[in-house]
């Protein structure tokens, strides 16, 4: 297929593809998703081999969030049964980050809900950066705390943190749709504080709240724009009680091709498959590490996932490589910090082909229905008195 071709030849290149490119990707049909998957896999070969970096979610902080985000299990109005805690202890949080470095995690995420930290928040957070480090030699440590404030980035870096996160989610065009609390462009700002306090930025997406192909690219592109070193693509994880608990939209075979989409337009980055694999992948998580060369191991913040011991059945199987702490994950130009040029910045641009009809023709042929059973609220690890999965 030409445009495949093409897609790899720029890939390899880190030359960005165009919009109509990129919607063409997720308009591929389900005859052509082998082929997507491979020439997305050369170009992540290329960047990453055949290597598998593992992350950890610690939720420091669960539930009773101000924030109105449709997709959140700890928004403002949520009736999901979830986990509600208030601060973990620093020995607390560090023991939970200990089960997920044994199990063979290379980056710790610390998240707590709300929609930005306070300077005590900071301080609490910076305790629990340094009993995590203190006690697990060589771990990365992510922090994810919400909207930034001037000077909180930097405070966060003196302490030892890392990288921070904070997703774009969706499209700018649409995102007033999904989150009224705050704005785009407060995310947008965050990212560049993270940025410019010499943090490694990590923002990413969430895909199946009923968007379109245009937003997915749009989203996409943004984030190359923005230029994280790490890029997770959620899948929504459609929790009863909140405003999109009843979105299911996806299919494996959708995912995958969000994933090749991700790739081809971020080629040397960090992809990581984050919250909803389990949910939506389901048996072809496996292809998807053709694709992505990051995953979380174990839970998510408020929900189950798929065994930790599986994990790491699923990547030895595959044939792929658990990332040791020795191993540096980014290429040699971008872990040099030498990427950050605006090099092949996207435009705006427009594309006809991939439109929503396509999309849901795509996913009503299969007639599959919603996998309800496979969300399982998180019941273990941190904030309850059980052995978290890791």
């Amino acid at each position: 297929m030409d445009l495949l071709n093409t897609l790899v030849d720029k890939g390899l290149r880190r030359e960005l593809p165009t919009r109509d490119e990129a919607l063409a990707v997720l308009a591929t049909s389900d005859d052509d998703l082998l082929d997507v998957v491979a020439a997305a896999g050369k170009v992540r070969r290329h960047w990453f081999g055949r290597r598998v970096k593992l992350n950890y979610l610690v939720n420091l902080k669960s539930g009773l969030c101000p924030e109105d985000c449709s997709y959140c299990s700890q928004r403002l109005g949520s009736t999901a049964g979830i986990l509600k805690y208030t601060w973990l202890k620093p020995d607390q949080a560090s023991d939970a980050a200990a089960a997920g470095v044994a199990g063979g995690a290379k980056r710790v995420c610390l998240v707590a809900s709300g929609r930005g930290p306070t300077d005590r928040d900071v301080d609490r957070v910076s305790e629990t950066i340094k009993a995590i480090k203190d006690n697990n030699e060589g771990v990365e440590v992510c922090a994810c705390l919400g909207l930034l404030s001037d000077g909180q980035a930097e405070r966060l870096r003196e302490a030892g943190a890392d990288a921070y996160n904070h997703n774009l989610n969706t499209s700018e065009a649409t995102y007033g749709e999904i989150t009224t609390t705050h704005t785009y462009e407060d995310r947008v700002d965050t990212v560049q504080k993270a940025h410019a306090a010499g943090l490694s930025a990590c923002s990413g997406l969430i895909a199946g709240m009923g968007e379109t192909d245009e937003d997915l690219v749009d989203v996409v592109f943004s984030l190359r724009e923005l230029d994280p070193d790490s890029v997770p693509v959620n899948f929504l994880i459609p929790f009863e009680g909140t405003p999109l608990g009843k979105e299911w939209n996806l299919t494996p075979q959708r995912c995958l091709r969000i994933l090749a989409m991700t790739r081809f337009v971020c080629p040397d980055v960090e992809v990581r498959i984050a919250g909803g694999r389990e949910v939506h992948l389901r048996t072809m998580q496996p292809l998807a590490l053709h694709l992505a060369n990051s995953i979380f191991l174990g839970d998510y913040l408020t929900s189950e996932g798929q065994a930790g011991k599986a994990d790491l059945e699923m990547i030895a199987d595959a044939g792929f490589e658990v990332e040791g702490t020795g191993q540096v994950t980014l290429p040699e130009h971008r872990a040099a910090g030498g990427c950050h040029d605006g090099g092949g910045v996207c435009g705006s641009g427009g594309g006809a082909c991939g439109s929503g009809e396509e999309q849901q023709a795509d996913e009503a042929h299969t007639g599959a229905e919603p996998r309800t059973d496979l969300v399982a609220v998180r019941r273990r690890g941190a904030g309850t008195d059980l052995a978290p999965n890791a």
